[in-house]
């Protein structure tokens, strides 16, 4: 017997966001078990240049799923289990069980962009964790963790493809549980392991030179696409900064952070607090034009 199948008699709502929630909607949608879904809740954020949120009706549409956004009025009385994919508000609580997958690996980088945090940090492995949720976000007990081990450099884009794998595969597993109506297996978190990753906002997204040539790099491909990206100033005009290539170090006897140091192949080589970096692709905030070719030397970068 299919196990989407045998989900007919068990009410799920699915709570879902980014390309991660539109890829598991499309996964359980080819798997036939769109006749299984009560309905989707679909979240927007504005924060991000895409959220997919458009794709995500459409494909409702598509497949004549009844959606609602996170600010309409919801049928929750209707459930008995509710997945969240890469959900970021808080689900009134109800008699239903709520099942949360975060994108990191639990206890650590409870809370908000846990993967851009991971990247910045050079995280070894990131994942995704599906646990009970309670009422302190990101602190229930865990059902299921699977973790994938990456390379830097890495752009958060290709994390996000990635990562969207592992979440498919532990939403199967849920809905396997479900479908059997499995008793399942928690395990606590360990408090004393638990780290906590902050919400984004506008002067997260700029740079600051005096850090080191690597964390440059990848802060600048942690923040990019889908986010807003990492940005900076040039003569007063704000710049999004694209991609940036580490450059080994040179004796700098007066190190100044954000100055151009010298020019290769017509890109600007900046100093960093430690280490350089090569300025390969970046555009004017305003109006996205290209900042290249930059016609002075003497340029500061702030």
């Amino acid at each position: 017997m299919n196990v989407y199948t045998m989900l007919k008699d068990r009410n799920v709502g699915l709570f879902v966001m980014t390309l991660k929630g539109l890829e598991v909607l499309k996964h359980i949608i080819d798997a036939h078990a769109s006749s299984n879904i009560s309905f989707v809740c679909i979240g927007k954020d504005s924060a991000v240049l895409n959220d997919y949120s458009n794709d995500i009706i459409s494909i409702c549409k598509k497949n004549n799923i009844r959606f609602f956004t996170h600010k309409e009025t919801l049928p929750l009385d209707e459930l008995n289990y509710i997945l969240a994919i890469a959900w970021r508000w808080l689900i009134d609580p109800g008699n239903y069980k709520i099942i949360v997958l975060h994108d990191s690996l639990l206890p650590r980088y409870r809370g908000f962009a846990p993967l851009v945090n991971a990247l910045k940090n050079a995280e070894s492995h990131i994942g995704v964790t599906a646990l009970l949720a309670s009422d302190k976000y990101d602190e229930g007990p865990i059902i299921l963790q699977e973790s994938i081990e990456i390379k830097y450099p890495i752009k958060i884009e290709e994390a996000i493809v990635r990562i969207s794998e592992v979440y498919k595969s532990i939403s199967i597993s849920i809905l396997d549980m479900i479908a059997h109506d499995e008793n399942m297996q928690f395990c606590v978190q360990e408090e004393s392991d638990a780290t906590y990753s902050l919400w984004l906002d506008a002067e997260d997204y700029h740079i600051d030179w005096s850090w080191d040539s690597d964390y440059i790099e990848r802060f600048v491909n942690a923040v990019g696409f889908p986010y807003d990206g990492a940005k900076a100033f040039l003569q007063n005009r704000m710049i999004k900064i694209n991609e940036v290539e580490v450059i080994n170090d040179l004796h700098i006897e007066n190190r100044t952070p954000g100055k151009v140091v010298f020019f290769d192949n017509n890109l600007p080589v900046i100093v960093c607090g430690t280490g350089l970096v090569k300025l390969r692709n970046a555009v004017y905030y305003d109006d996205s034009v290209n900042i290249f070719p930059l016609s002075k030397f003497r340029l500061k970068f702030r």
